[in-house]
């Protein structure tokens, strides 16, 4: 017999409210979806999907998939799989970065790879993306599936990316951003376009919340970069300092080492390039990054990418969905989680 994977509800954001509230009810069509999607008679798929899936997070990609679906005036069902679609895309991104980065914590609980093992892990990952697949045919929309096809393509090209320059502290800031743009932009982006496309809207529309999405997504990436030196480490679920400690090179890093000094550079490489950190080395580089305004400039690009999206929603008629997604990106810029 499949074993059913039951979800937990997620908490809602003051920010988020008012866009949680207007897609809560398809919201919970895209929940009962997921979790017929995950039975199996492999008890291991369920079982490692149900522990991910279930640890918290905004859901905020499938999110944008329903409201912009719905802002665009669709009516029909196909949205429900795709938003779906989304969060299984994302899931199995979650979960082939914890192999790759060999990180132990995810959303505050141990990550699957150490309770299950990186092939259970990255197989489990294959698997919701199958699945993900499979959703996105079922939808009949072959540019729906272009666009999702191709996201998850740049996804993995970003994890290439990122592998190349992992712990290269001579890294720039256009390296840096090719990399979230792929990463994390990417699916964020296709996510706010389906909506548009399975509504049969204007190329002007589809390319409107394309963009949207796109820069919703680069600032989303900033400012976890800044918080991660920064936040409240009961809200971020996981430890302040994780990027650190497992030698990311994130924006602040970047500019940092870029306007310190020699000695400061040294640091730098000591401690990401060579991996020999000490009790108050991150003391230090938060020192350094808010001697050099680097957590500031960081938030400053997220404010910059932030207005981009803004901007690109003032195509659509004022409505409850426009003011809602205007709230969202101001959640996303200003939160300290």
């Amino acid at each position: 017999m499949g074993v059913v994977v039951p979800l937990d509800g997620s908490r809602k954001d003051a920010g988020l409210e008012p866009l949680l509230d207007l897609v809560a009810d398809d919201m919970a069509r895209v929940n009962d979806v997921i979790m017929s999607m995950v039975r199996s008679d492999v008890d291991l798929i369920p079982e490692l999907a149900r522990h991910l899936i279930n640890s918290g997070g905004k859901r905020l990609r499938p999110v944008l998939t329903i409201a912009a679906a719905q802002m665009c005036g669709y009516e029909g069902d196909h949205h429900i799989k795709l938003a779906s679609a989304v969060e299984f895309m994302h899931t199995a991104t979650l979960l082939h970065d914890d192999v790759v980065d060999e990180s132990d914590l995810r959303r505050g609980k141990t990550a699957a790879r150490i309770l299950w093992g990186n092939q259970a892990s990255v197989l489990v990952g294959d698997y919701l993306l199958g699945q993900a697949f499979k959703m996105m045919v079922e939808t009949k929309s072959l540019e729906s599936l272009r666009i999702l096809s191709s996201a998850a393509a740049i996804i993995a090209e970003g994890e290439v990316m990122q592998l190349a320059a992992a712990k290269d502290t001579t890294t720039t800031e256009d390296a840096y951003l090719a990399v979230i743009n792929a990463k994390t932009a990417a699916l964020f982006s296709a996510a706010a376009e389906v909506g548009a496309v399975i509504a049969d809207r204007p190329n002007d529309v589809q390319a409107a919340l394309e963009s949207f999405g796109r820069n919703l997504g680069l600032a989303f990436q900033l400012v976890d970069d800044a918080l991660d030196y920064s936040g409240k480490q009961s809200l971020l679920g996981k430890s302040v300092g994780d990027d650190f400690r497992e030698g990311k090179i994130t924006l602040p890093v970047v500019l940092a080492y870029r306007r310190g000094p020699e000695d400061e550079r040294a640091f730098w490489k000591r401690t990401l390039e060579e991996g020999e950190q000490r009790d108050a080395d991150l003391e230090t580089a938060i020192g350094y990054m808010e001697q050099h305004a680097a957590l500031k400039d960081t938030i400053e690009r997220a404010h910059h990418y932030g207005a981009i999206a803004r901007d690109a929603l003032e195509i659509f008629p004022d409505s409850d969905h426009k003011s809602a997604l205007m709230d969202a990106v101001t959640f996303t810029i200003t939160r300290d989680y």
